[in-house]
C-alpha cells in the first residue's frame, strides 16, 4: 500500500459493495461487472478524496487465472484485484490483521457479517453497504449544495442595486 499516507485506511470489499448498492447491481446485471467496478470507483474516489481517507477497492478474482494486481490509481487510493485462490474478504483480513491500530484508523466498508465480525476482531471499524450509500449520498449532497450556493453569487448583475442595474440596462440595452 505504498503511496498512501492518510491517517485513515478505507478498505472496501468490491462486488460486496456491488451487489449492496440497487443502483450499482442494476449497472452490474444489464452491463455486467466491468461497468459496475468503474461507477463504483468512480463515486468512491469522490467520496474519499472528500473524507481525507487513503482507500483500497478489493475485488475478487472472479476466476480469473490471474495474479494479484493492485493499481494506485492517484496518491491515497489504489484498486485491487485478488489472486485467483484468494478472496477479497481473506485479502482485507490480511491488512486488518497486520495493521498497527495505534498508527491509523481502518473502516472497512462490507455487509458480509463473518467479515465484519473478523475485522472488529482486529480493532477496525466496519460500516455496511448501504450505511456507505447514505454516507456516499450525503457528501455528495453537500457538494451539491455547495456547487449551487457558489453559483447564486456568480453574475454581477445578482449584487448590484435596483438603481445601478437600470443604469446598465439604459447603457447595455438589455433587462438584467
Amino acid at each position: 500500500m505504498s503511496g498512501l499516507c492518510s491517517e485513515t485506511l478505507f478498505l472496501v470489499d468490491g462486488y460486496n459493495i456491488i451487489g449492496g448498492w440497487p443502483s450499482l447491481k442494476k449497472v452490474r446485471d444489464k452491463l455486467g461487472l466491468e461497468p459496475a467496478r468503474q461507477k463504483l470507483i468512480e463515486v468512491l474516489i469522490n467520496y474519499t478524496v472528500h473524507r481525507g481517507y487513503s482507500t483500497q477497492v478489493v475485488f475478487d478474482a472472479q476466476y480469473q487465472r490471474n495474479p494479484a494486481t493492485s493499481e494506485l490509481v492517484f496518491p491515497d487510493f489504489s484498486v485491487c484485484y485478488t489472486a485467483f485462490s484468494q478472496t477479497a474478504d481473506t485479502y482485507i483480513e490480511k491488512l486488518c490483521a497486520n495493521s498497527d491500530g495505534s498508527r491509523f484508523r481502518v473502516i472497512v466498508a462490507t455487509s458480509d457479517e463473518d467479515q465484519r465480525r473478523t475485522v472488529v476482531g482486529y480493532g477496525a471499524e466496519c460500516i455496511s453497504a448501504l450505511t456507505l450509500l447514505g454516507e456516499v449520498n450525503s457528501v455528495f449532497d453537500k457538494i451539491q449544495r455547495r456547487r449551487c450556493s457558489n453559483r447564486s453569487v456568480r453574475h454581477l448583475s445578482d449584487t448590484l442595486s435596483p438603481s445601478a442595474k437600470a443604469i446598465l440596462d439604459q447603457w447595455v440595452g438589455r433587462t438584467f
